[in-house]
């Protein structure tokens, strides 16, 4: 498929997908998003792909949403059109990892763009900001509730009431990123770890991605509940039955992905 706004590429069984509106500094579009998603979709319906990457350029990973596009709607047009989510469902159903390498303005929609991710690799130069309040409006791609889950109420609402931009120290500290890197150093960062998890077995990621996620998005006893069903899920893949007996025979595995 031919994109406009993005472009797609594979490293081994990685997938990667490039924010590529540079004279916007990737503010993200309804067409964007729509681009997003379907390399996505079609990355993780792909048998040769393990995991995706997702970034943008050195200068921005994405500016925020493209305003230009959304000052003149109403209500009833946006509810109308389901702005949001009927063009960010796809990268949201992935079932394979996701890592966003995020270098230089991750801002409004580009913050919650790289929370929709599993793991985010920031250079150095990463900041990331919900400022929407700022021109009248609010977060409305998940920034409100994955940012809250992830740094807590208070430094939340000091990001979306105030537009408090985190630097990429901040961020890891607090838990919004899982590493730091030098600039220009993310994205090969990113392809490595994203090359290193495709090589485990793609069921078992999928069903350990999943267990994640329902730590992430409900309580404890459920999640322990459905933690249990997951693991005893793996006992029905033969890849269970290789790792285990790779390890007892201190070899590498090799795993069937079945």
């Amino acid at each position: 498929m031919a994109y406009e706004n993005i472009l797609t590429a594979t490293d081994g069984a990685v997938g990667i997908i490039t924010l590529n509106r540079p004279e916007a500094l990737n503010a993200l579009n309804s067409r964007i998003t729509a681009e997003i998603s379907a390399a996505a979709a079609a990355f993780d319906a792909d048998p040769a792909i393990g995991a995706l990457v997702v970034t943008g350029s050195a200068r921005a990973f994405a500016a925020g949403a493209d305003i230009k596009e959304l000052k003149d709607k109403g209500f009833a047009e946006v509810y109308d059109e389901q702005l949001i989510t009927a063009t960010w469902e796809g990268l949201m159903r992935v079932r394979k990892p996701v890592i966003a390498a995020v270098s230089g303005h991750a801002i409004g929609g580009g913050c919650e763009l790289a929370l929709m991710c599993d793991i985010i690799i920031a250079a150095e130069t990463a900041r990331f900001a919900l400022p929407e309040t700022a021109i009248g409006t609010i977060p409305g791609a998940g920034g409100t509730q994955r940012l809250t889950r992830i740094v807590g109420k208070a430094v939340a609402m000091d990001m979306i009431l105030s537009g408090r931009a985190l630097s990429a120290a901040e961020a890891l500290a607090m838990g919004l990123v899982s590493r730091v890197v030098a600039a220009g150093e993310e994205v090969s960062t990113a392809i490595a770890l994203a090359g290193a998890i495709a090589k485990r077995s793609r069921p078992v990621q999928q069903l350990a991605k999943e267990a994640v996620l329902k730590a992430y998005e409900t309580h404890l006893s459920e999640g322990l509940y459905v933690e249990r069903r997951l693991l005893y899920a793996t006992f029905a893949l033969e890849d269970r039955k290789e790792g285990m007996t790779a390890f007892a025979e201190k070899r590498p595995p090799v795993f069937r992905n079945a």
